[in-house]
């Protein structure tokens, strides 16, 4: 408000009537009743058109007394007039200047409060940002868990296709299937934060809405008053504005108008608190899954290797043993041959002896002797019996003996071969694509 050209620091004394003497009261005297009255006896009970002198004064010097009178008051009262509306005139200014330092301190309390809306509408978003870059990677963390899933769900398949006995439920498959729970766990997890993560994001943007809102009307609040505290005496756009002159029933208290932004402020640092700590829950709950994950890959992988080195143990000393039955093979074909030769080695001399006997039952009457060569001939064909007989014994159980060596050949093989395939399945087929497990960072949600 523009201030007065003249600035005043007193009262100005107030103007004052000189003091002068008042005329002399004059008494009335009885009119027309006198020696001196011009009336006679004709004009007796009638007023002639003349006044008497004294009448005539005494007019007079009311008319002076009426107008002195009429004078002062006058002077007095425009002396009061004029101190009225200087007082007037002070307390206006006074009242104005009282109402522009309060418009002023109320600019101040709106400044304060858009000043803090506004660093709490900043940090809002910006924590929203945050949040929302930690959304990203809970998704991209879910997203990377698929692959892992993947790969062992994979892997338990294709072992599925393991022969027996190989088909057995080994450490390696107990490691799988806890990978597999492992990672479902933690998808249902990462799927239950992002649910939080969003909700607690609108929570932020419900929040700031409501501050923006508190701000924008605070901008408006603090145009207005500005405004307000600018009009002055000069101003050319005021104007009068009787009906505005009362409080409206919907108005707020300063109290009131306070706590407002206070409480809005409270609630969104209440949210700003809340979604800060789920941020740093989220990236624990990061650290933590892409951790547990390397660390049970480290274990599937681990299982897998001390499987395969025990399969290609079993599997050499598989061969070594095959080759020891194959020798063996050789060893008892040739044995059976040589009992066969030996067998029939055995027919020539039998046929000497049973020769001998069967010509020497023919001597003569007492020529048909039982002398000592009937006695070693018979002995001889015994001798050759048993030793041909226990021949094809021992032929017998050689032709067993290749046989069962045989069948534990084809054991060995078979063996070798269910080996060969649980090597090439668990090296070849799972250990090859858990080559492809992600890495920390993209578990993690960095990439």
């Amino acid at each position: 408000m523009a201030e007065p050209a003249v600035l005043l620091t007193k009262e100005p004394a107030p103007q004052a009537v000189p003091a002068s003497d008042l005329p002399m009261k004059v008494y009335e005297v009885p009119l027309n009743t006198g020696p001196d009255s011009s009336s006679g006896l004709v004009t007796a009970g009638f007023r002639t058109a003349k006044y008497l002198l004294p009448e005539w004064h005494q007019s007079n010097s009311d008319l002076y007394h009426e107008a002195f009178v009429s004078c002062e008051e006058a002077e007095r009262g425009r002396a009061e007039a004029k101190e009225l509306a200087r007082h007037a005139a002070a307390t206006a200014q006074r009242a104005q200047q009282h109402s522009t330092a309060t418009l002023g301190r109320r600019l101040q309390d709106i400044h304060f409060w858009k000043t803090e809306l506004q660093k709490e509408i900043e940090d809002l978003d910006g924590e929203t940002g945050l949040l929302a870059a930690q959304k990203l990677r809970l998704e991209r963390a879910l997203d990377a868990t698929k692959v892992p899933y993947a790969i062992a769900t994979d892997n338990l398949q294709c072992r599925e296709r393991r022969q027996p006995p190989d088909l057995v439920s080994d450490e390696v498959e107990r490691e799988l299937l806890k990978e597999a729970e492992l990672i479902r766990n933690i998808q249902e997890l990462l799927k239950r934060t992002l649910i939080q993560a969003g909700n607690q994001m609108r929570l932020n943007r419900d929040h700031k809405e409501v501050c923006e809102m508190d701000w924008s009307d605070k901008v408006e609040s603090y145009n207005i008053d500005d405004k307000c505290g600018r009009y002055s005496n000069q101003s050319t756009n005021i104007q009068f504005h009787p009906s505005s002159v009362k409080f409206e029933e919907s108005a707020s208290t300063p109290e009131t108008w306070a706590k407002f932004s206070h409480d809005n402020i409270y609630r969104a640092e209440q949210e700003k608190r809340a979604s800060i700590s789920l941020r740093a829950l989220i990236d624990n709950i990061l650290h933590d899954v892409s951790e547990d994950l390397r660390m049970q890959c480290a274990a599937v992988n681990e299982a897998f290797a001390k499987h395969c080195e025990e399969l290609d143990d079993t599997k050499h000393k598989l061969e070594y043993h095959l080759k020891k039955i194959l020798k063996e093979i050789g060893d008892q074909e040739a044995n059976i041959a040589a009992l066969k030769q030996a067998i029939k080695d055995k027919e020539a001399p039998m046929k000497v002896a049973q020769t001998r006997l069967y010509d020497r039952s023919f001597r003569p009457n007492v020529e048909l002797c039982r002398d000592e060569a009937q006695f070693r001939l018979i002995s001889e064909t015994e001798e050759l019996t048993e030793s041909i007989e226990s021949l094809k014994k021992k032929l017998l159980e050689s032709e067993q003996f290749l046989r069962n060596l045989e069948d534990t050949r084809m054991k060995l093989e078979k063996e070798i071969a269910v080996k060969t395939n649980s090597i090439f399945i668990d090296r070849q087929k799972c250990m090859a694509h858990r080559t492809r497990y992600p890495v920390v960072l993209k578990l993690a949600g960095y990439q």
